[in-house]
This record gives C-alpha cells, sequence and structure tokens, in this order.
C-alpha cells in the first residue's frame, strides 16, 4: 500500500509546477479562512477593484490615459454607492419596519389558519399535532426575537464599523485602481520565477471569472427590475425589498430561487388570501424564474462556466458552510478555480509524460 502510494506521488505529485500551485492555493486558502474576518474592508476592496477595472480597460481603448481612467471610473462608483445610500436604503428600511410591525398579525392569522386545519382534514392531522406545530414555531420565534435583541445591542458597534469601512473600503479601492501594476509587481516579488503552471490556471480563471460577473451583473439587475416590475403592477407588498432579493438570489444557483418562493408566497397569501391575486403572483414569480434559467442564463452565461448542476450544488453547500455569505455568492468562481486547477494539473501529467516518451524514443533511436 505504500508502495502504492509512493508511486501515486511520483507520477502526479512530482513536478515542482504542482508543488508550487498547491502551495500558492494552500497559502491562500489558509488566509482567506484564518483571517477573513479581520482582512474583510481588503477583500471587499479588491473584489470592487476587480470589478471596475473592467471598465477602466475599456475607457482605456478609448486612448483615454490609465489615470484619468480610473479617476472616471472611481467617481462613477461614488456616485453609484451615495445614491444607493441616500435613495434605495432609506425605502428598503422603510419596508423592512412595515415588515416588522405586520409579523405579529401575521402570526395570529397563521395560528387561526393552523387551529381550522383538524376541522377541515381530521383525517390528516389532529389538534396534538397542531399545537405541536405551534409550540415549534413559538420556540423558533422566541429564538428569533432574541438574536434581534442581540442584534439590536450590537447596532452601535455595527453603525461604527459601517462608517469606518464607508470611509477606507473607496479609498483602498481607488489605490488598488491607481496603483495596479506596482501591487502586482509587488507581490510577484515574493512567488518564484518558475511558476509558469500557476500563471496557466490565474489566466484562466481570470478570464472565467470577468466574464462570470459581469453576466452576474446584468443578470441580477434584468431580474430585479422584472421582478419589481411584476409585483409593482400586480401590487404587492414590500415591492422593494422582496424584487431586491430575488435579484440577488441568482447568485445562489438553483437554491437561492427555490427559496425566494418562501416569502413570495407568505407576503402573496397574508395579503389576498388564496384568490385569484395569490395565484398569479406565484405564477409570475414562476414565469420570471422560467425565463432567467431557460433565457437570460443561457445568453449572458454560456460560455462562462461549464460546470454539472450538481457540481454547482456542491460548491454551493461546501463554500456556504466555510464561508458563509461570501462563500454562497463565490461558490461558481471557486468551483471555476478547482476545476482549472484540476484541469491543468492533468494536462502537466500529459504534457511531462509525452515528453518523457519523445525523450525515451530519441534515446531508443540513438542507441539503434
Amino acid at each position: 500500500m505504500i508502495q502504492l502510494f509512493r508511486n501515486w506521488v511520483n507520477r502526479y505529485l512530482a513536478d515542482p509546477q504542482l508543488i508550487i500551485l498547491g502551495l500558492l492555493l494552500l497559502f491562500g486558502f489558509i488566509l482567506i479562512y484564518m483571517l477573513g474576518n479581520l482582512l474583510t474592508p481588503v477583500f471587499a476592496s479588491i473584489i470592487i477593484a476587480y470589478l471596475l477595472e473592467g471598465m477602466v480597460a475599456r475607457l482605456q481603448t478609448f486612448r483615454v490615459p490609465r489615470m484619468a481612467a480610473v479617476i472616471i471610473v472611481f467617481l462613477l462608483f461614488l456616485a453609484s454607492m451615495l445614491l444607493v445610500f441616500i435613495g434605495l436604503l432609506p425605502m428598503l428600511s422603510r419596508q423592512l419596519a412595515q415588515l416588522y410591525q405586520q409579523i405579529p398579525d401575521w402570526i395570529a392569522r397563521g395560528q387561526k389558519e393552523l387551529m381550522q386545519l383538524p376541522q377541515k382534514y381530521p383525517e390528516y392531522i389532529s389538534e396534538a399535532q397542531v399545537k405541536d406545530i405551534m409550540n415549534i414555531i413559538g420556540t423558533e420565534l422566541s429564538k428569533l426575537g432574541q438574536q434581534v435583541l442581540m442584534f439590536s445591542l450590537a447596532s452601535v458597534r455595527g453603525v461604527i464599523s459601517t462608517v469606518v469601512y464607508a470611509i477606507l473600503v473607496p479609498l483602498m479601492v481607488f489605490f488598488f485602481l491607481k496603483d495596479k501594476t506596482l501591487i502586482i509587481e509587488w507581490l510577484k516579488g515574493f512567488l518564484p520565477e518558475e511558476r509558469r503552471l500557476a500563471t496557466e490556471v490565474w489566466h484562466e480563471v481570470n478570464a472565467q471569472v470577468a466574464k462570470y460577473v459581469r453576466g452576474k451583473i446584468w443578470e441580477i439587475l434584468i431580474v430585479w427590475g422584472a421582478s419589481y416590475i411584476t409585483f409593482k403592477v400586480l401590487g404587492l407588498n414590500f415591492t422593494a425589498l422582496i424584487s431586491l432579493f430575488v435579484g440577488l438570489s441568482v447568485l445562489i444557483p438553483y437554491i437561492g430561487a427555490t427559496v425566494m418562493y418562501i416569502p413570495v408566497i407568505l407576503v402573496a397569501y397574508f395579503q389576498w388570501g388564496g384568490g385569484p391575486d395569490f395565484a398569479y403572483t406565484v405564477i409570475a414569480y414562476s414565469f420570471i424564474q422560467i425565463l432567467d434559467g431557460n433565457l437570460l442564463v443561457p445568453l449572458l452565461l454560456s460560455e462562462v462556466v461549464n460546470l454539472h448542476p450538481v457540481a454547482i450544488i456542491v460548491a454551493v453547500l461546501v463554500f456556504g458552510g466555510l464561508w458563509g455569505v461570501w462563500g454562497l455568492f463565490f461558490a461558481i468562481p471557486l468551483a471555476t478555480l478547482f476545476h482549472s486547477v484540476v484541469k491543468a494539473w492533468f494536462s502537466n501529467h500529459i504534457r511531462i509524460r509525452k515528453r518523457l516518451q519523445a525523450t525515451a524514443a530519441r534515446t531508443d533511436n540513438e542507441a539503434a
């Protein structure tokens, strides 16, 4: 067994390029896993600068100097953030407060509906089962209330952190954009000179992730806008809040769209009951998801990520469990990185084997 393992290591892991790539990935994983909470502003700034770099590069294609392009894109970024803080967040906070005020009425109506189930369907559910369900719901609501209380007690610290992030993140974004070349050259100084395989993986992942991010941004905006218009026409309560989360749900493939059925159904049911308007809302939301999965995703992301749905779901579960919300958002890029590493690993092994076979054949010919 030991000899088999040693042969496998010598066959697949003896290449120094693979060792360098593995060490770089291991260092990045440990850095994010151990210091992720402390370096959240830095990681957020890097991600935002990476997204804005595409706009800077696009302006440079029109012969705009890089410094001028950086300033233009950065000012647009600040304007969009200001618009979000002034226009969107107050509206969302108002709707969230209204939703919180209506929760007790919804609970009372839900309890009333549950108490009527044994009378309507005595062969399927009993009063004892209804009481057990209500006890479970009461326990979960009490836990939720405790979490809300803890969140409110920590709100002062959260406000302070938000203010600090609002100052630090834009500042770091500007410097990441402005000094991109200097930072990259500085980081290269810590890397070994022979890093061909790592460079190949980086170029492939960078191209895939850039296309994926652009496609996802357009998908979020389209689904968000379509949901807002649809729910607004139907007269659904909390339209801005629900449509925003419907748009963001596309970041978590398959799971996000399914989970969002719950708030859409609950809000529609408690607003209209089980009437036609409720059915129209559920059908409209289903139609949006069908268009997203069968039209937007193939149109925007068909050439980006060639991963099986099972692989995507596994990536969402694994990286979401490791890094929470950030892991859910970046599950597909991380899965793309893993796919590129595996592909580069086997491609490099095949290339080395062919080289050795060619050398052996040449040696045999010279000996003959």
